[in-house]
């Protein structure tokens, strides 16, 4: 059985797959220094922040530029797990796709149910048939989940934006998924370059 690459560069737990992903960027820029101090809390904190900034900053750019929803809650776990966990289940790219892509579809799904489809969101008054989507789509969204063996946590988030209604119209959520995909992009740029077996499709065995 081969030894996870943060045990072998003596990484502190606790830290998911963040020490190793240091390590193996030190090594790529022959950075000694960064090699030897991969497990500090403050160079991990450094790296999430960095990357999560690049991560959000595109899309954040993306929708000023194209007056489009490139940038939305559910993205920032989303990111987390990508950086933090990247050889978790739930970070694989398949998982990160077909995730959201589920809490989309049950989202639509739960607003065409209750009528919701043209309504405009209103946390503050929220009517029986907003308690209906809401429910009917998170529901349905953790369950499919499981059902279809992509677990991915943020989606749980991603169900309840579309059901409740602040992304709402399939060009909303094309642009949503869009988004999915050009940060599981950098997630495997990212990764790839850390040094880590991050996989490209579905989940390490």
């Amino acid at each position: 059985m081969t030894t996870p690459k943060s045990e072998q560069t003596g990484a502190a737990p606790g830290f998911g797959d963040l020490p190793a992903a240091i390590h193996g960027w030190g090594a790529r820029l022959q950075l000694p220094g960064l090699q030897r101090r991969h497990n500090s809390r403050a160079i991990l904190g450094l790296y999430v922040l960095l990357n999560s900034a690049i991560a959000i900053g595109i899309l954040a750019s993306l929708a000023a530029v194209t007056d489009e929803p490139f940038v939305f809650p559910s993205l920032g776990p989303t990111a987390f797990l990508l950086f933090y966990a990247a050889l978790g289940t739930q970070s694989a790219p398949r998982n990160v796709f077909f995730g959201h892509l589920i809490g989309v579809l049950a989202g639509y799904f739960a607003l065409v149910l209750f009528g919701l489809t043209a309504v405009a969101p209103n946390l503050e008054d929220v009517t029986w048939a907003r308690v209906g989507a809401a429910t009917v789509s998170l529901c349905l969204t953790l369950s499919a989940m499981v059902w279809f063996g992509v677990p991915h946590a943020p989606a749980g988030a991603t169900t309840l934006i579309v059901s409740l209604g602040l992304m709402r119209t399939p060009g909303q959520l094309t642009i949503l998924m869009v988004a999915v995909l050009l940060m599981i992009g950098q997630g495997i740029v990212i990764n790839r370059l850390a040094g880590l077996p991050y996989p490209l499709w579905a989940p390490r065995k």
